[in-house]
């Protein structure tokens, strides 16, 4: 029998995996870092931070997650042409000793049974929305696009300098980065903007891990992506992550199996609700997985991580460990 991390090496590499990988089962995540543990300290459902980029960061309750606030009062950036004098990347001056607890935390993995991973975030495009909101963002990658991409290179830069501290102290195997690129149904840029303000940057950062020891590449975006998917190869994702249903995921598997694979298609807006059933659950991942197959493929709830809001993720586990009994 393959190790969880042999077994999804199989799958993406498009050779034999004895099973499907189930969900997150071969990530050892490695939770935090310095600068998380600068500015998360007491954080949770209910409460609020402010993070090293000035953004307020709010967990409302009953919500199934955080999400930064965007109120006059508390907006970063509210004049895209002064983002030089309003923006301001967070401190990266952190050392060995620093980093010495999450170093450790990465040591206690069995590196032959699971990936290390790191988890990165937000991502480019969610940093320049964090500062100044969706509305204005949208509004500026139009009217001001070369403050746009001057603000993008310096987010980029930072992300760079982050990339270095995690491969040199931590050494990850994997990264699965966060970036939400669209809504259920569309991408938030035309795929012709993502090529021009967003795939640059994304080259460059992860050209950088893929060369210093990551050997898993995996964006997660829960939305709807499939305009974006060649950009995806090019910029060197190994694993798409959270791809929704909406994205026809066994078609992607079908039209790009080889390139890239696809974790997700287990929609968390349809299973991870507070009625579901285990009916619910088999309805939802047994045709998935059929139409699918376990090349390519990694059936997964769409969510950024293991885990639910309503404690479905163990059923959603047993019913893919169903499918690999009838299907390999």
């Amino acid at each position: 029998m393959l190790t969880k991390r042999q077994n999804m090496l199989e799958c993406v590499r498009g050779g034999k995996p004895d099973r499907f990988v189930n969900q997150f089962e071969a990530l050892g995540f490695m939770m935090g870092d310095p600068l998380r543990k600068r500015d998360r300290s007491e954080f949770g459902m209910g409460k609020e931070y402010i993070n090293g980029w000035g953004v307020t960061i709010r967990w409302q309750e009953n919500t199934p997650g955080p999400f930064p606030v965007h109120d006059d009062a508390h907006k970063v950036l509210k004049d895209i042409t002064k983002w030089r004098d309003t923006v301001r990347a967070p401190s990266l001056d952190f050392n060995e000793d620093d980093w010495a607890p999450f170093a450790e935390s990465a040591a206690r993995f069995n590196r032959n049974e699971v990936f290390v991973t790191s988890t990165v975030s937000p991502g480019i495009f969610e940093q320049t929305h964090y500062l100044m909101g969706m509305d204005d963002c949208m509004i500026n990658f139009y009217l001001e696009p070369e403050c746009m991409h001057k603000l993008i290179e310096y987010i980029t830069e930072y992300e760079m300098k982050y990339a270095e501290q995690l491969c040199k102290y931590v050494k990850p195997d994997a990264i699965i980065h966060h970036d939400d690129w669209g809504s259920q149904r569309s991408t938030f840029l035309s795929p012709e903007m993502f090529e021009e303000f967003i795939l640059p940057s994304y080259k460059q950062i992860y050209g950088y891990y893929k060369s210093h020891g990551v050997e898993l590449l995996i964006h997660h975006s829960d939305s709807y992506a499939a305009t974006l998917v060649p950009y995806m190869i090019e910029m060197g994702i190994d694993v798409w992550q959270g791809c929704l249903d909406t994205n026809n995921v066994p078609a992607l598997v079908k039209k790009y199996g080889g390139r890239i694979s696809f974790m997700g298609g287990v929609n968390n807006g349809i299973v991870d609700v507070s009625d579901w059933t285990p009916e619910l659950v088999r309805k939802t991942v047994e045709p998935l997985c059929r139409q699918c197959g376990p090349l390519y493929f990694i059936p997964c709830m769409t969510a950024g991580g293991p885990g639910a809001s309503y404690g479905v993720y163990d059923t959603v586990t047993a019913e893919i460990n169903r499918m690999s009994s009838l299907m390999l």
